[in-house]
């Protein structure tokens, strides 16, 4: 980071770092899937003792650390792991907004927002204690319309208790759109896919936070078997004024109503249905695919392996293993075709208390993993269904026998020039 960088992010930090911040997430880490590294790091104010400190939490794995800082700290705390660990911070305020971004060459661009009402008067006590509310992407209080038609939240903005869970998943998967958002080009018309989307909660929700907040010009296609359920969507789509959401009716496997895509969601579809949605992602050349695996079957009466068979004999474990290995296979054979590949916790109360969510953006450049995913299938005898949809491009053995028999020319070339000399 260039002295110019750094002091035009100093000034940044030292204007949001106040009791008026509502939250800073800092992200995409550099060293992704390196164990004990942190993926993501969140910092709010509180006050301790009458005092303004920033707690800071960093998540790494499936733990979580705070520390609490002074102010003149977190500036240093925020510059160090955007220098280091990070490219990318946003932090949310009343004030306004300032987004970090740190390009893989480590240019930082910092953008800056202040809100309408600043400089207007602000609350004089800001509530700042350890049990503050905790900040949703669609936050309680503010009655968002198609949330109040399919009852999650009442006319004034409250969310109904029986529907907490809903709410709260609605918010959880925002928050993984949110997280890939730079990846998305802004300046163009964005085409996005729902396989699978059922009532489309989550799809709606999706429509309404890219182009109503965030002010992205999006088209967003839903795609599923119940016809009855298409009907409902397209009637709550036209009643909510979403003019770019559609509903059709249709199977994953045959649909080829587009050519090019820019995300593709798929959300529970059941078994290898998901195989079908990932594999027509990739052949479209989508930039981001977002996937909640369901029912992972195909794996589990395939799987043997005489090592594991006094652990396999039990059903249950053998389903749960299935499960983990077939979405493993999965991110492994996205990264082989140049995708940036994350598993992530995604809570889901309708289907199981917690689910994974496969989350790719593709970078170009394909993992040469082909033949460890080979040397996976053929130790448990797996014959997945995406390895059949996207083949394991056969790189090893030849890219090791061309790059062999170029060693040897160069070997041959320096010993003639060696026996003429």
């Amino acid at each position: 980071m260039e002295q110019r960088e750094r002091d035009e992010l100093e000034a940044a930090l030292e204007w949001i770092l106040d009791e008026r911040l509502q939250q800073a997430i800092l992200s995409d880490a550099r060293k992704k899937g390196k164990e004990g590294e942190a993926v993501r790091c969140k910092i709010r104010p509180l006050l301790l003792k009458q005092e303004l400190k920033f707690q800071a939490e960093e998540q790494v794995g499936k733990q979580a650390f705070h520390k609490n800082l002074s102010k003149e700290e977190a500036k240093a705390y925020c510059t160090f792991l955007l220098e280091t660990k990070f490219r990318q911070a946003e932090f949310l305020s009343e004030k306004g907004r300032v987004q970090v971004l740190v390009s893989k060459k480590g240019k930082v661009t910092i953008k800056k927002k202040h809100t309408a009402t600043e400089g207007s008067k602000m609350r004089a006590t800001p509530v700042l204690t350890h049990n503050r509310k905790k900040h949703y992407v669609l936050e309680e209080g503010k009655p968002v319309p198609f949330l109040v038609d399919l009852g999650v939240m009442t006319a004034e903005g409250r969310v109904v208790a029986a529907r907490y869970d809903k709410f709260r998943q609605i918010n959880r998967f925002l928050e993984f759109v949110e997280d890939i958002l730079p990846k998305l080009p802004k300046d163009r018309e964005l085409s996005i896919l729902d396989f699978g989307c059922g009532k489309s909660y989550l799809t709606f929700a999706m429509y309404y936070y890219l182009r109503e907040r965030k002010g992205y010009d999006v088209r967003i296609i839903g795609l599923d078997l119940k016809r009855d359920v298409i009907a409902l969507c397209n009637e709550l789509s036209e009643k909510f004024g979403f003019e770019k959401l559609r509903f059709y009716h249709g199977d994953i496997a045959e649909y080829e109503g587009v050519t090019q895509v820019d995300m593709v969601v798929t959300l529970h579809a059941c078994d290898t249905a998901t195989d079908y949605a990932l594999a027509k992602a990739v052949h479209w050349g989508a930039r981001v695919i977002l996937s909640v695996p369901c029912c992972q079957h195909e794996l589990n009466r395939q799987m043997q392996n005489a090592c594991l068979a006094p652990v396999l004999h039990y059903g249950i474990l053998k389903e749960r293993m299935a499960a983990l290995m077939t979405d493993g296979i999965r991110a492994q054979m996205l990264e082989h075709y140049g995708y940036r590949t994350q598993i992530l916790e995604f809570i889901d109360m309708e289907h199981t208390p917690k689910n994974l969510l496969i989350r790719a953006v593709r970078q170009g450049e394909k993992k040469k993993n082909g033949e460890e995913i080979q040397r996976l299938l053929a130790a448990y005898s797996l014959r997945p269904s995406l390895c059949e949809l996207l083949p394991i491009r056969e790189e090893t053995e030849k890219n090791r026998d061309k790059e062999q028999g170029e060693k040897e020319g160069d070997r041959r070339n320096a010993d003639k020039k060696s026996e003429n000399g």
